[in-house]
């Protein structure tokens, strides 16, 4: 994951008021609410509300998933940013330029120089080679056949499908295909990521191959990504930060860990139930202060490190482990027992050793 999401500078984007409603008397209809919308008032009155007052803030090299269940207006909210769909008011910046006062030029732009976008449909051209669908968006850019021809050669090197250049998509498996969609979208280096359900088509042995790829290549890229999910097992693996949204509304926008540890609401409490904490938190989450004399082992693990990932290492020892930081500073300690009841005490007991 990228490191600049917990430094944040100038948002990459910056939604502020974004609401999107559906049907004829949408503007109406939001102007004598005075912005306080009741999806079940507006569609006795004809109208689907999409999204509801977003406002929030995405930083350069962040991944931020939006999820939710069907209907709850994710996708809605993915295509007013790209301005695929025009928001019904409200402000949307990319990189400090209001996008929504762009005209059609001026937004195709946009979207050729600083915008990859991927979607749950693959979408690509039948009858061109793996790498004429690659090479096409750069084609259309105005770019030399030789030079786009080039450029889509190391894309599918990137996304590790070489050997298959002059392939057909009918040639190619689900999760082939998709490797070939995500090579198109990054051909024209794009600043900015729009992925909306990209792995969901996919068998889940595939897709978890698609997430290990899709990991690489942003510990490799560092684009800035919206990533729309309704999986939470997928954002809870991807995430710098998750948006839960219902009806409409961002429920809660946080980090995986704190959205598990504090749900704000029954809603986004219901999606977090069922998470293996071991897999979302950080050993910092269990560490204690480092105490004078207090003894410890030779063992050490990093604070950021995923619980799951370092628990049979503290398990082994007969003393607490160190825990340092980014330098290599010791910040606290572990002890065998936290893991245990991390692991083994259920959330409940969990809860009540937060509180203690």
């Amino acid at each position: 994951m990228s490191s600049t999401a917990s430094n944040p500078t100038d948002p990459t984007i910056r939604c502020d008021g974004v609401y999107k409603i559906f049907g004829e008397n949408a503007k109406r209809m939001l102007q004598s609410s005075g912005g306080v919308v009741d999806a079940a008032k507006f569609q006795e009155n004809g109208c689907i509300v999409g999204v509801n007052n977003a406002s929030f803030e995405v930083y350069p090299g962040e991944l931020l998933i939006i999820m939710g269940l069907s209907g709850s207006g994710k996708s809605t909210l993915l295509r007013c940013i790209s301005r695929l769909t025009e928001a019904t008011v409200g402000k949307i910046y990319v990189d400090g330029e209001d996008i929504r006062s762009l005209n059609n030029k001026k937004l195709i732009e946009l979207r050729r120089s600083k915008m990859g976008m991927v979607f749950q449909s693959f979408a690509l051209l039948p009858h061109k080679t793996v790498l004429e669908n690659i090479a096409f968006p750069l084609q259309v850019k105005g770019v030399s056949t030789k030079d786009s021809i080039a450029r889509a050669a190391e894309m599918v090197e990137l996304v590790s499908l070489s050997g298959r250049e002059n392939y057909f998509p009918r040639e190619l498996s689900g999760g082939q295909q998709q490797r070939v969609g995500i090579a198109r979208s990054l051909a024209i280096e794009p600043d900015i990521w729009f992925l909306d359900e990209p792995f969901s088509a996919l068998d889940p042995l595939i897709r978890k191959e698609m997430q290990d790829e899709f990991l690489r290549l942003q510990s490799v890229l560092s684009k800035t990504i919206l990533f729309v999910t309704h999986d939470f097992d997928e954002a809870l693996r991807l995430a710098d930060r998750i948006a839960i949204m219902k009806d409409g509304i961002i429920e809660q926008l946080d980090t995986p860990a704190n959205i598990v540890l504090n749900p704000v609401s029954e809603y986004v409490r219901k999606f977090t139930e069922e998470v293996p904490r071991e897999k979302v938190l950080k050993i910092e989450t269990v560490m204690e202060p480092l105490e004078a004399n207090h003894e410890v082992s030779d063992l050490k693990v990093e604070k950021d490190a995923i619980i799951e990932t370092v628990a049979e290492l503290v398990l082994s020892s007969d003393k607490p482990v160190s825990v340092v930081d980014d330098a290599g500073q010791v910040v606290g300690s572990v002890r065998a027992s936290k893991v245990i009841s991390l692991l083994f005490g259920g959330h409940n007991q969990h809860e009540a050793g937060r509180a203690s």
